[in-house]
């Protein structure tokens, strides 16, 4: 009896200990990866702001390539939007919430499961030997537990994910 009483006793404070960690940690988290690519905004605008066009070139794509996509909204540009269910990558979607020609791309992303949505932008800076593009993603944990243990992790989680699409784009778009 001693036994079980000492082991739920550690078991609540241990929960009790999550629970403290996880409320101290931040709230918000921010990833943000960029790329040079030698191609103009316009040629390289299309491959971000269409949909259909990231299945070239995205890493959860191309690790799952019987992800069902379902697409909704205009082709390319503002209201695009997609929807994914995916045994390896989650179930989630997407939708463009404004493209500015050749300089910027903002996005909503949500996660079956994981509270607000993240928002998220492609920012494309013309340099002397091709395009800077900038892929970032922010958001907010808040009243989300399991997304707040998560989020002091999310930069080393999914930037990886950024850098290996936005290497995909590059030799996708430089071909």
């Amino acid at each position: 009896m001693k036994i079980i009483k000492w082991t739920v006793a550690i078991l609540v404070v241990a929960i009790g200990l999550i629970f403290a960690i996880a409320y101290s940690l931040p709230n918000e988290y921010k990833v943000s990866r960029s790329i040079l690519i030698r191609s103009t905004p316009d040629k390289l605008f299309p491959l971000i702001a269409t949909p259909k066009e990231w299945k070239n070139w995205s890493v959860w794509n191309q690790r799952d390539p019987a992800m069902e996509l379902t697409f909704s909204g205009p082709e390319t540009g503002t209201n695009a939007a997609w929807d994914w269910k995916s045994k390896t990558q989650g179930n989630g979607g997407m939708k463009i919430t404004h493209a500015s020609p050749y300089r910027l791309i903002d996005y909503d992303l949500h996660f079956e499961g994981m509270g607000k949505p993240s928002t998220g932008s492609f920012l494309f800076e013309a340099e002397a030997t091709g395009t800077r593009i900038t892929w970032s993603m922010e958001g907010s944990s808040e009243g989300n537990l399991m997304m707040k243990l998560f989020a002091p992790f999310m930069d080393k989680m999914v930037g990886p994910d950024f850098e290996a699409g936005l290497a995909n784009l590059k030799k996708y778009a430089e071909k």
